[in-house]
């Protein structure tokens, strides 16, 4: 997140922006609206999903990891890693991004 701006905001810009780019985004799950942790459920169908999680870079800057791993996995794994995450922290957004032709861009650096 950018410092300064509340979960529930980013994660409506963040489907605002999908929206604009005509591809699917839906909050699935809400969390604290000042400070929930976010999880992106990337769904490229055929390519499989990614579930970005939020971290950092080393020096504090705002960053996502594949929660799921290094390649995209089916939609029930991706559901049974969002079912653990959500069962450890009950604040958590899952925002889930329909990106067929894999046009979305994360908004951060992936590490």
């Amino acid at each position: 997140m950018v410092m300064g701006l509340t979960t529930g905001l980013w994660v409506s810009a963040q489907v605002r922006l999908c929206d604009r780019a005509f591809i699917p985004a839906t909050v699935v799950r809400r969390g604290d609206p000042d400070a929930g942790t976010v999880l992106l459920k990337v769904n490229r169908f055929e390519a499989g999903v990614t579930v970005f999680t939020q971290a950092s870079t080393l020096d504090g800057e705002p960053a996502w990891s594949r929660g799921t791993g290094p390649k995209p996995v089916s939609e029930p794994e991706a559901d049974a890693y969002i079912a653990r995450h959500v069962d450890r922290d009950p604040d958590v957004w899952v925002v889930e991004i329909e990106d067929r032709k894999g046009t979305y861009v994360i908004d951060g650096k992936i590490v």
